[in-house]
């Protein structure tokens, strides 16, 4: 499963969800909101308006969530066994 967190420098939720990514082992990609308007346009397109966007498959959100975090993770686990 890919996992992909949209944000933004100097974003405090972020850098939480990177750290807890980081934790849980898993690989992800970071796209700069700032540095690419397609990007954006695909958040906003998503109904979200803050960073961080993570998305995971066909599961999308906005800000920390470490309880979604652990989800696609197990789910992940499950995936690759």
């Amino acid at each position: 499963m890919t996992i992909t967190v949209y944000s933004k420098p100097n974003c405090v939720q972020c850098t939480a969800t990177y750290r807890a990514l980081d934790k849980q082992g898993a690989q992800y990609q970071v796209v700069d909101l700032t540095q690419d308007d397609s990007a954006m346009e695909f958040v906003r397109s998503l109904g979200h308006a803050q960073a961080p966007v993570v998305v995971a498959g066909d599961l999308n959100w906005a800000g920390f969530r470490p309880d979604l975090i652990r989800k696609v993770i197990a789910q992940a686990q499950v995936v690759n066994g």
